[in-house]
């Protein structure tokens, strides 16, 4: 299994509307590094869903359910994306600073390039976040 962060700005795709939809194509990217990431997603790997702009936190977890296919909102055939439904909300949201400050996470993606909308996590980040979240009060 691969861990992965999915980035959505909570006014135009937030975790409770994620909630309501129960599945969603993970549409709109158009950087080349996140669209590979994207085609390498596999069926149960596991994505934190992180609000970005707003929030700056990780909320919840989303499962992939369907792999890579052409972005339908898009005529380019370079854009994909995959299908992907909760999995689960995280105990207690995770933001960024409490993640920058935190020295398991120093060389985690969402750090090292924030602008990144699909990252690749290794398994002990997306351990940690989980841990964090659990911990939190």
């Amino acid at each position: 299994m691969n861990y992965w962060l999915i980035k959505s700005e909570p006014f135009k795709y937030s975790w409770s509307q994620f909630l309501k939809d129960q599945v969603t194509f993970w549409d709109g990217v158009r950087n080349y590094q996140a669209r590979n990431n994207l085609v390498t997603m596999k069926l149960g790997d596991l994505c934190l869903f992180y609000h970005s702009n707003e929030g700056k936190e990780v909320i919840g977890i989303a499962e992939v359910v369907k792999e890579s296919y052409q972005d339908p909102t898009t005529t380019e055939t370079a854009w994909v994306v995959v299908d992907v439904k909760p999995h689960s909300a995280l105990r207690f949201p995770v933001s960024l600073q409490a993640m920058k400050a935190n020295p398991n996470l120093s060389k985690m993606g969402l750090l090292k390039q924030p602008r990144l909308s699909v990252i690749a996590l290794t398994p002990d980040e997306f351990e940690t976040v989980i841990q964090m979240s659990n911990e939190s009060a």
